[in-house]
Order: C-alpha cells, then structure tokens, then sequence
C-alpha cells in the first residue's frame, strides 16, 4: 500500500507515523521539508507530486486557508490530473469551505473525502480514532485498508459538511469538559487541596471522563507540550461561531463561556497544550 501525505504538524505527524509502522509506503510534502527527515521520508517538491505517485493522498492541516493552499495554490493538488484519485481531509475545516472542495475535485475528475478526527497524539499512534466520514461512498470504500489501520469507530455521512459540523460540535464538548476541569481544579486547590487529590476525586466521581484520562499527567505536571494546542480549539470553535450564526438559535449559555475563555488562552499562549486553560483561569484567580 502507498499514500500520499499533506502536513506533518503534531497531529499529521502522529497519522503518518502509524501508517508508516502499519506499512503504508508513504511520500509526505510539508511546508518545512525538515519535518520529513525525522520519519526517514523523502519530501516531494509540491503536493501536486504526490497526487501523480498516489491514488489516494491525506491531507492534516491547521485550517481551510491552508487547505485551500494545497489544493489551489502553485503546484497544488489540483493542478495536474485527478482522475481516480481520492483526497482524503483530516483537518478541521470551516463548514462553508467543505462545498467548495468537494465540488474543485469532482470537476477534475477526483473525489474529496472529508474525514475530521476525534482523538489526538496518544489514540493516533495506537490506531483507534474516530472518524467523521463523507463523500462518495464508493470512494470512502476505497480508502477502507487505510481507514482500518487509524479508527476504532467511523461514522459516515451521506451529506456533505455534515461530518465537518458535527466534528465542530464535538470539539465544544472536548472544551467544556476541560474548562470544568481546569476550573474545579482551581477551586480545589483553593480549598487546600493537593491537585493529586483533586483530580484522583474528580476521576472516581462525575469529573470521570475521556477528557481528564487524557489530561491527567499533562495537569499534574504541568507539561504543556501540545497534542491539541489551543489555537487549534480556539480556530475550531470560531468555525463553531458561525455555524451557530447561521442557525439562527436562541442564545444558549455554555458556548460564549467556552468560546471566550479558549480565544484568551490562545492569545496568551496559542501553541500550547489547550489544557494549559488551567493556567489561564489560575491567572484570573
């Protein structure tokens, strides 16, 4: 089996590595080639390359504007022939921006596979993510040797954009749940409590959660070296902004909250691990 791979940042860079290791022979190209190196891979000049050498190519970027740069941009995928190949989109992106993707690949004969991820580092090395799939379903067929060697659980939606909205949705839940968290924990220790303890009470009792299982040590030690960093949840939760807006709901409670405190840790401290909310709140204490 063979691939083409667009992104190596962290999350990028965690998905090529276990295809690597579950023996997927893959070409990467990044916009720092360096990142490359550290896989023993060989970098291709432009993405455009890789959609020549493979009939299926992953894309995992920060957000649509890159996306949009891979595959409209000088030596971008869809400079060349697409016919037969699958594009396969891991990245978060805006919801509007799904249409048009779909629609530049049909036209150059290639079909576009929106596939957000729900998981980070740690699940995508063990190859159990879960993955928000749609497009064609004969499409999303064919890339099922690969889809095997990353997810656990695969959810398909025969609607376009309904997969990415949904991942949006999703990532306010991943944010509520650490904001609670991190705010529990503040006020534990304000009561005289060791964070150990804290967070040891929280897991036996209704703070137990996929959540704080993966946050747990990153807490404790303070180590805040990103797997989600929080300009990722704070650009994700933007896109939610304007899925909400275009609702047209009521004003709801819980997504301001989040939406605001995330926009400020990611303004003091963007790349890091979006568990470091905890270090925003204890500065607001």
């Amino acid at each position: 089996m063979k691939a083409g791979f667009v992104g190596l940042g962290v999350m990028g860079r965690a998905i090529a590595r276990r295809l690597i290791v579950e023996g997927t022979d893959l070409l990467v190209w990044n916009r720092t080639a360096e990142k490359a190196l550290g896989l023993g891979l060989s970098c291709a000049e432009t993405p455009g390359e890789l959609l020549r050498e493979n009939e299926v190519v992953f894309l995992c970027l920060f957000d649509s504007i890159a996306v949009e740069s891979v595959l409209f941009g000088p030596g971008g995928l869809l400079e060349g022939d697409c016919r037969g190949r699958v594009i396969v989109d891991l990245t978060t992106n805006h919801f509007r921006a799904i249409e048009r993707f779909y629609r530049s690949v049909a036209e150059k004969g290639g079909s576009y596979v929106e596939s957000p991820v729900l998981g980070s580092v740690v699940p995508a090395g063990d190859g159990i993510l879960t993955l928000l799939m749609g497009g064609d379903k004969d499409a999303v067929d064919r890339i099922t040797p690969y889809v095997e060697k990353l997810a656990s659980h695969v959810f398909y939606f025969e609607e376009h954009g309904l997969a990415t909205k949904m991942k949006l949705i999703n990532n306010l839940v991943l944010g509520t749940f650490m904001a609670a968290i991190g705010e529990a924990l503040c006020y534990g220790e304000a009561v005289g409590l060791a964070k150990t303890r804290v967070l040891d009470i929280l897991k036996a009792g209704a703070g137990d959660s996929a959540v704080l299982k993966a946050k747990r040590e990153k807490l404790l030690r303070e180590d805040w070296e990103p797997h989600f960093s929080a300009a990722l949840i704070d650009k994700d939760l933007r896109y939610l902004q304007d899925l909400v807006k275009e609702l047209k709901m009521g004003p709801l409670p819980m997504f301001p909250a989040v939406q605001g405190l995330f926009s400020r840790s990611a303004a003091e401290a963007g790349s890091l691990d979006f568990s470091a909310v905890y270090e925003t709140m204890k500065e607001m204490t």
